[in-house]
């Protein structure tokens, strides 16, 4: 993980990482840099056990309004499936990194900002914020996952109206929805989603790791199969530090101290 970067702000919040996409005079808008520190940001998670979660967030009314779509005119197709490739490296390192993603939604999340939410493992929202894959609108269709995440959220028949009207969801509908895990007032936004992510940060970090994988992994396996990885995984931390631990603090009415072995 990079110690600066220009579109990025990273805080370390104790084991809380703070990151903040700053291109406000674009609303946050994609572009190649921006993509290659996001990438580089949440690769780099994968080496840093001691930050618990991650929280993302925007400035100014975008938490990213997708691509940077000025750029596109001057692509040949060959540098427009780079760009969407990058996109993809983008969601996949975020999706991918061990701690617990939370989204915190301060203003627009539309086309590829709005894929960047549904990477993400939680979302809290400001009463500001708007949702939206408006790719139609474009001639185009959403290139980072989103349609079919979305559809396995919502259902087909919403996926197909919000994909095909190109419309905008505010954040009430949002979390109606299924993808919004809480609404704010906007001066509050920060604030709950660090609260959020503490909250998680708290927990025995093997078994939130381990929660965020069994999820991702399970939505795509069959019940059966899905329930097996989470049969193995149990298996697995009862006989770690951590198991033992936590069962020990249970019994001896004490709060438990988690090392993540």
């Amino acid at each position: 993980m990079g110690t600066s970067y220009r579109y990025l702000h990273v805080e370390e919040r104790g084991d809380v990482l703070l990151a903040t996409i700053r291109r406000e005079e674009k609303l946050n808008a994609m572009n190649d840099e921006l993509m290659a520190e996001l990438t580089d940001c949440f690769e780099g998670l994968r080496e840093r056990p001691d930050i618990r979660t991650v929280v993302l967030t925007g400035t100014g009314k975008g938490f990213m309004a997708g691509a940077d779509i000025e750029g596109y005119g001057g692509f040949d197709v060959g540098q427009f499936f780079a760009f969407q490739q990058k996109g993809r490296e983008m969601y996949r390192a975020i999706e991918s990194c061990p701690q617990p993603v939370v989204a915190a939604v301060n203003g627009y999340a539309l086309g590829g900002g709005f894929e960047l939410v549904l990477s993400c493992d939680l979302v809290v929202a400001s009463e500001r914020a708007k949702f939206g894959l408006p790719e139609v609108k474009l001639g185009l269709v959403p290139g980072g996952g989103g349609v079919q995440k979305l559809a396995r959220i919502v259902g087909p028949f919403f996926a197909r109206e919000l994909t095909m009207t190109g419309r905008f969801v505010a954040a009430q509908e949002g979390k109606a929805l299924g993808f919004v895990n809480e609404v704010t007032e906007p001066d509050r936004l920060l604030d709950a989603a660090l609260t959020l992510a503490r909250t998680i940060a708290d927990q025995a970090p093997l078994a939130v790791q381990g929660l965020k994988r069994l999820i991702h992994d399970g939505r795509d396996a069959s019940l059966e199969t899905a329930q097996a990885y989470d049969r193995a995984y149990l298996a697995n931390l009862f006989h770690s530090e951590d198991g033992r631990e936590g069962i020990a603090a249970f019994r001896e009415k004490r709060p438990a101290k988690f090392i993540g072995r």
